[in-house]
């Protein structure tokens, strides 16, 4: 399995290189509805994940399914814009490849953001979410199986894998700018169900801030290859049972057009710092 995999990611790797894709700084993983980031790239190289080697496209229809190569506040950045979910495969592996993809192009800060049901009743559907550490309860582990020796090692210390540095610094920069940026933990299932009233429950209770169903496994890869990450959860709706309605993935969608502005600006700062 592990020759089989690097086999993929020399394939991938050589085929984004070949179309001009050098030396990236910095790779921004798209979440649900805030894949109109993309649209800020200096420059950029659109290329449709379908059309690269051992990548697929996932089917919602507001993730672009495109990777994106080009520059913002002048360094080199690669946008993946739109995932390829757990609940879309069953393979978390297939689920976490873009992230590895971006390990072996070379990139070492990972931006990786999401919408999330919020859960702390402190906090408000609309805000901005840094994550300081997550609860992986999504039953599985894209490091499962052979361990890729030269990208990290077998058992990777997760105590930090959201780097406190980088989140001081984005605090500072966003509260220069007005912006309050919410902290706190990010609890994946595996969806594609919302969570129920009774889940929510058990998840305030583990210490989880945030639900949602992506960004473990990315943040994994990453922390496995000694990158750095900064993680970002918008807060699109309250999470079942702390508000007496239902949830759509049309809500998260709406929602997030209200904070395009405000996430803009936090990820070009996440970009800066």
């Amino acid at each position: 399995m592990s020759d089989e995999l690097r086999n993929k990611l020399k394939e991938t790797t050589e085929f984004l290189k070949g179309k001009g894709v050098e030396k990236p700084e910095i790779g921004v993983i798209l979440g649900s509805g805030l894949n109109d980031y993309a649209d800020r790239m200096d420059n950029p190289l659109v290329i449709p994940y379908n059309d690269i080697p051992n990548m697929q496209a996932g089917k919602l229809s507001d993730h672009r399914g495109q990777l994106i190569y080009g520059s913002i506040a002048g360094k080199k950045v690669i946008l993946l814009a739109g995932r390829f979910h757990y609940y879309e495969n069953g393979d978390m592996q297939k689920t976490a490849y873009p992230a590895r993809v971006l390990v072996a192009l070379g990139v070492r800060r990972f931006i990786i953001t999401n919408a999330a049901g919020c859960i702390n009743e402190n906090y408000s559907a609309g805000d901005l979410m840094l994550i300081s550490d997550h609860i992986n309860y999504s039953g599985a582990n894209p490091l499962i199986g052979d361990n890729l020796d030269e990208f990290g090692p077998r058992f990777p210390d997760m105590t930090y894998t959201y780097n406190i540095e980088l989140r001081e610094a984005l605090k500072k920069r966003a509260h220069e700018e007005g912006i309050n940026l919410r902290e706190g933990v990010y609890m994946m299932f595996s969806g594609p169900t919302f969570e129920t009233p009774a889940e929510i429950r058990f998840a305030r209770t583990a210490g989880a801030d945030a639900v949602g169903m992506s960004t473990v496994p990315e943040a994994i890869i990453a922390n496995h290859a000694g990158c750095e990450v900064i993680g970002i959860s918008f807060l699109s709706n309250m999470a079942a049972g702390v508000l007496d309605q239902p949830l759509s993935g049309e809500e998260v969608t709406e929602a997030a057009k209200l904070v395009k502005r405000t996430f803009e600006k936090v990820v070009d700062m996440a970009i800066e710092i």
